[in-house]
């Protein structure tokens, strides 16, 4: 479907969530930019993830989803759907792109009125009957979320583009951040040793060794990431370590967050949100696969660095399961020996570059 001769005007890509989720579809918004210069483009994202899109130079503008209302009773979850499908419906977009696929952003999608509404055709919940145009993807359990985004793109008449990842990131956080790790010493190693789902999280014993290891062969210093839930758990990892670190985890917004992560030379994670905002940024990674596929969700290689989703070999492996029914035999099988070789040869590299 070439849509590049239309009089497309004003675009909405619907993505709220998650962190993840939305630093995969950024390049969906380079893209659309590209083809439609001139267009006025808007994101839906959730409140908590406006400072991940603020600032960026392809977007005119950010559209907050306050998720938390649906929480304060029906009268106000009510009041608040109707007062933010007003909204869609008086901006008049042309062209709306839901890349969420859910329920929500399905009635999201039809609330605009568009003319042109783009979904998945395999959206789950109903979503997929709110749109105009289904893009069918039958390689979808194939393809690496960011590939499948792109499948938007190409159905718009851009698959000749080429993917840019861009994050903004802010001035002002970014001062601070290098001035509090100035004192550190480098390479500075990201460590996001938290997860969601228990099946994602890998032993913080695990984390543990491999960054005393770092500090063994490589010196620096391991810079904590994580939300306000994963205190505790980096706070135990931190006992642990022989070397210097540095807690961010729980104490900053999502702004500092991107900043610390850009300010690091390496990042070892589990499959998680940090992860992949490092990846966008440009900064070699480096993540232990339990639940979760790398070749659909690992780190993806946004700007030719060395990325590496190092996968368990059991036999459940990406099962996608958040309760596991075999005991987390993955925990003990993807053990830090097979990691290391990953992450070695990304600080490797980075000590070549600095020679």
């Amino acid at each position: 479907m070439e849509l590049g001769t239309r009089n497309i005007r004003r675009v909405a890509i619907l993505k709220p969530s998650a962190l993840g989720d939305i630093a995969h579809a950024v390049p969906v918004l380079s893209a659309v930019r590209r083809l439609f210069p001139a267009a006025h483009l808007s994101w839906v994202v959730n409140r908590a993830y406006v400072p991940l899109l603020a600032g960026h130079p392809h977007l005119d503008a950010v559209i907050p989803f306050d998720r938390g209302s649906f929480s304060r009773g029906p009268l106000a979850a009510t009041r608040y759907s109707l007062a933010f499908s007003d909204r869609l419906r008086r901006a008049r977009f042309d062209l709306v792109l839901d890349l969420q696929g859910l329920l929500r952003t399905g009635l999201m999608t039809a609330a605009t009125g568009a003319p042109v509404r783009i979904g998945f055709a395999n959206a789950r919940e109903g979503s997929r009957h709110f749109y105009t145009h289904r893009i069918e993807v039958p390689d979808a359990d194939r393809l690496h979320a960011i590939d499948r985004y792109w499948r938007v793109v190409e159905t718009l008449g851009g698959g000749h583009l080429t993917k840019e990842f861009i994050l903004p990131v802010n001035a002002a956080e970014l001062a601070a951040v290098d001035a509090e790790l100035a004192p550190f010493p480098r390479p500075w190693v990201a460590v996001a040793a938290g997860a969601r789902w228990l099946t994602k999280r890998w032993p913080v014993g695990a984390f543990a060794e491999l960054g005393n290891r770092v500090h063994r062969e490589f010196g620096g210093t391991l810079v904590l990431v994580g939300a306000s839930d994963d205190t505790a758990l980096s706070a135990d990892l931190a006992s642990r370590l022989g070397g210097p670190v540095i807690d961010y985890t729980g104490k900053t917004g999502i702004a500092k967050m991107v900043a610390v992560l850009r300010r690091a030379d390496a990042m070892l994670s589990n499959d998680t949100g940090p992860l992949h905002v490092a990846a966008a940024l440009g900064v070699p990674c480096v993540a232990p696969y339990l639940c979760t596929k790398p070749v659909l969700h690992g780190p993806y290689s946004a700007h030719g660095q060395s990325v590496a989703g190092v996968p368990t070999a059991v036999p459940c492996a990406g099962s996608y399961l958040r309760q596991c029914p075999n005991g987390l035999a993955c925990m003990g099988e993807l053990t830090p020996d097979k990691v290391w070789p990953a992450l070695a040869e990304v600080l490797q590299s980075w000590r070549r570059g600095r020679n």
